[in-house]
């Protein structure tokens, strides 16, 4: 039976106000246990908690703190992972994926579970040490309690009281996420840095792929969470016969490309039994020539029947995206007072600044959305970029989204400022969705900008947006591929595979960019055995390459560690269909920020900001600058803002508590003026998103701190605050 949509709406709003009072009651006996990423099936990162509010913060102490002793600081790890709190435990993740429990009122550990040895048989090749945004807890009410999360390619079932394997689920314990996707994928990377969603008995999930033109699929499934089996797939790249498979040019193009992934996380209506599901783009992100089309079901947000996958209906971001401009965090539910109703919506915030908000129901945007004219001038042969893209009337921008000559840092030297004009003078930029191009184009707001994956929160009391953005610009140059010889030598084979393979990332001269280290001084650490071994399982954001062969690995290592005496043997190679189907006619230079050769910003600040908007009406309540950079505000600048990692978290206390910047720092601020009312800093920066939570009537707000990005020391822990005990 299908309920009329008035009633739908009633009984959902009966149930959410149900959720949010079992959520925790007000006063000081509040009961939270934070047991979903997110804080609750809204995904809102919203506590009605409210011990700690705006008149006591400044006393916040540290309550405990957990290390996890295994930091990696010559690899830069990290630890993302909001953690989740159930029944009094809390279950995170180490910088090496270590899952563990401890108790939530003193971090004392409970169990750890140490996945490597699980990962054995042919799979073994494919292991990436992945980041890790979270875990999913699914019990049955009774006795059957699990934790589920992602090392690698494989889905673990860990249970949740012993921290041991359930090994009825999957293969003795675990899934392979290449499971449905087909014969043409089953070597190639995929793994999930973020945590599966649970509706009712089913576990859903996207995945993580390579973005080049060796990525798998990105079709959504869910399994069983019980036995593993797989349920239903959802093909991200249509297939034959189904809808959206006519936006691709290529009929055959869903034969062998790949992305259109769920990587960022999805959120369930329980309710409804909807599951929105943003995705990403196509590969590879900078050049389309080879999918050309508007290239549905990629950066869509797809609102899929949970039960079977049916899709209800979706809406594009973007049409035929070459910036990497994929949504970038699982959505937000909420209600907002709109035209004189109530309507249940769902928010998206993106990349590029942009605030989408839709009927949950239909799909209709809440605010105009309209399809703008822009500019398709290419330089790059066989790309054919999309005429239109879609831009939200409201609410405004929350981030700036062009970079000229008036936006050039003030605070730099006269000869850096004038070095930034001469380059600007050759590069493409002035306006959002700039085609790429040989020449140079600036990335703006950034690849990294805009909302991160930390995402938003929203106070569901209110229908307040609190998000945290990123302003820094990329320079992105598209360079003609060389084309490979039938016969030549290693040396030379090594140099072209690097470029195809490795550029993007490592830059040309090696020395790394953006998130991506230096490989400069490789032959230091590696012998020619363990440099092929690292590249077959790859390592965070380095996806595993186990569709290269022998010999191209090989030779990629003789470029590497300058062995010059292999560099002189000769390399024959014969392409496969699907390795000529991969070779692009461009290499992109690299990820590489727009900064001075001492690192310095070229864009005037701020780099990080915070800002409320007012999803009743669209309109922007208040912008604060997010962190602070010391070398910056040495040279004259008052406020600098950072680039920033992790998303806030609000509470009925009236505050909203956030780390994710590269100064360490973690904040607390008034969510009605945006008024900093409290910081501390952190062990190691904290780039992830916090949590809080009460037990036996004392609340505690929790944050990993694990460094690693931006520079940034790497570090182990969990730290939880909470205000003193009162005086007996």
């Amino acid at each position: 039976m299908i309920l009329n949509v008035s009633l739908r709406r009633r009984l959902s709003s009966v149930l959410a106000l149900a959720c949010l009072l079992a959520c925790g009651k007000k006063g000081d006996d509040a009961f939270s246990g934070w047991s979903i990423v997110g804080g609750n099936p809204s995904g809102n990162k919203y506590s009605s908690l409210a011990q700690i509010d705006t008149s006591n913060v400044t006393q916040l102490q540290v309550a405990w703190e957990y290390h996890a002793g295994d930091a990696d600081t010559a690899a830069h790890s990290q630890i993302q992972c909001n953690p989740i709190i159930v029944d009094g435990v809390l279950f995170g993740t180490s910088p090496k994926l270590k899952l563990f429990a401890v108790d939530a009122a003193t971090g004392q550990e409970k169990w750890a579970f140490i996945p490597f040895d699980t990962i054995e048989g042919d799979k073994a090749g494919h292991f990436n040490l992945n980041n890790n945004r979270g875990v999913t807890y699914w019990s049955d009410g009774k006795d059957d309690k699990r934790i589920f999360y992602t090392v690698g390619p494989f889905l673990h079932a860990v249970n949740a009281t012993t921290g041991k394997l359930i090994t009825s689920f999957g293969q003795d314990g675990k899934v392979d996420l290449h499971t449905g996707l087909g014969e043409a994928f089953e070597d190639l990377f995929i793994t999930h840095t973020s945590a599966p969603s649970v509706y009712k008995d089913l576990l859903l999930t996207g995945t993580r792929v390579s973005e080049a033109m060796d990525a798998a699929p990105g079709h959504i499934r869910a399994f069983d969470v019980r036995t593993g089996e797989m349920k239903w797939i959802f093909h991200t790249i249509p297939q034959p016969g189904e809808p959206g498979h006519e936006t691709w040019d290529d009929p055959e193009a869903y034969t062998l490309t790949g992305g259109g992934n769920n990587w960022m996380g999805m959120t369930i209506d329980p309710t409804r039994g909807i599951a929105y599901v943003p995705t990403g783009s196509a590969s590879m992100d900078f050049y389309g020539g080879k999918r050309t089309g508007s290239n549905l079901y990629t950066d869509c947000l797809l609102a899929l029947d949970a039960n079977t996958g049916k899709r209800l209906w979706h809406f594009q971001y973007i049409h035929h995206n070459t910036w990497d401009w994929d949504p970038s965090s699982y959505p937000v539910l909420l209600t907002v007072n709109h035209g004189g109703k109530k309507i249940d919506a769902v928010a998206q915030t993106t990349k590029t600044g942009f605030v989408f908000v839709f009927d949950r129901e239909t799909g209709k945007p809440l605010f105009d959305v309209v399809e703008t004219p822009v500019d398709t001038a290419t330089q790059l042969a066989g790309e054919k970029l999309w005429p239109t893209q879609p831009i939200p009337q409201k609410p405004a921008p929350f981030v700036r989204q062009t970079f000229t000559e008036k936006e050039i840092n003030p605070y730099l030297s006269q000869v850096d400022q004038q070095a930034i004009r001469d380059q600007l003078k050759y590069l493409h930029t002035g306006k959002l969705f700039t085609p790429q191009s040989k020449d140079g184009t600036i990335i703006f707001p950034g690849f990294d900008g805009g909302a991160e994956w930390g995402g938003p929160a929203v106070d569901p009391t209110t229908g307040i947006l609190y998000v945290n953005a990123n302003e820094m610009p990329w320079i992105l140059e598209m360079w003609d591929a060389e084309e490979s010889e039938e016969l030549e030598n290693y040396g030379t084979a090594g140099i072209r595979l690097y470029k195809q393979h490795c550029m993007a990332c490592h830059g040309a001269n090696r020395q790394g960019g953006g998130n991506y280290p230096s490989l400069l001084e490789v032959s230091k650490k590696y012998t020619p055995a363990t440099l092929v071994e690292f590249v077959n399982a790859g390592r965070r954001m380095m996806p595993g390459f186990q569709h290269l062969s022998t010999e191209e690995k090989n030779a990629i290592a003789t470029f590497l560690l300058d062995l010059k005496d292999d560099q002189k043997k000769k390399y024959e190679r014969q392409l496969s269909p699907e390795e000529k189907f991969r070779k692009l006619p461009y290499n992109i230079s690299g990820y590489n920020k727009f900064v001075t050769k001492e690192g310095l910003p070229a864009i005037a600040p701020p780099w990080g900001t915070l800002t409320a908007i007012d999803l009743n009406t669209g309109e922007h309540l208040w912008k604060k600058v997010l962190g602070e950079d010391e070398k910056m505000k040495a040279m004259g600048a008052e406020t600098t803002g950072t680039e920033n990692y992790g998303g806030p978290v609000v509470t009925q206390g009236g505050l909203l508590f956030i780390g994710a910047t590269k100064d360490g720092k973690f904040r607390a601020f008034n969510k009605r003026t945006g008024d900093l009312l409290w910081e501390t800093k952190l062990p190691a920066a904290g780039f992830a998103t916090p949590a809080t939570y009460s037990v036996n009537g004392k609340q505690y707000i929790v944050i990993a701190c694990g460094g690693g990005k931006l520079g940034t020391t790497s570090a182990d822990s969990y730290i939880a605050f909470a205000l003193p005990d009162p005086k007996k």
